[in-house]
């Protein structure tokens, strides 16, 4: 086994290692319940097309039943690219990073997220704001 491949197993048993212990304990003596899921799924719209999203790191602040955060979401944007007939276009659904606010009551979460556009040979690169509806987990 060559050093780099050790390495790589060391980090990964690392990492199954520290998935198994809790962030927080409950001081009351209940049992804690490992969570499938901890998040949102949000779709929505910006830039004239639309995304879908499922959370990711974020700061949050919680009061139940609400619970707003402010994070990072890696997000599919569906948006078809209007070129001129016979030219390159680029995938309907394209992988992207936005950055935004979370508000959830109960299940139902409310997202404006911002979405940056790259600069190309005719656009200036910009930021370009959304909304979206979602479920939280």
């Amino acid at each position: 086994m060559t050093t780099k491949n050790f390495k790589a197993l060391l980090c990964l048993a690392f990492a199954l290692a520290a998935s198994q212990i809790y962030a927080q304990t409950n001081v009351t003596g209940a049992t804690l319940k490992p969570a499938l899921w901890d998040g949102f799924i949000v779709a929505g719209y910006v830039d004239n097309g639309a995304y879908v999203n499922f959370g990711g790191p974020s700061i949050k602040y919680t009061r139940k039943p609400v619970v707003l955060s402010l994070g990072m979401l890696p997000s599919l944007k569906i948006k078809e690219d209007k070129v001129a007939e016979g030219s390159p276009a680029n995938s309907t659904i394209v992988p992207s990073l936005g950055v935004g606010f979370t508000a959830s009551y109960k299940h139902l979460a409310v997202q404006i997220p911002l979405y940056y556009t790259n600069k190309t040979a005719a656009k200036d690169g910009k930021w370009h704001p959304g909304f979206g509806l979602g479920y939280k987990f």
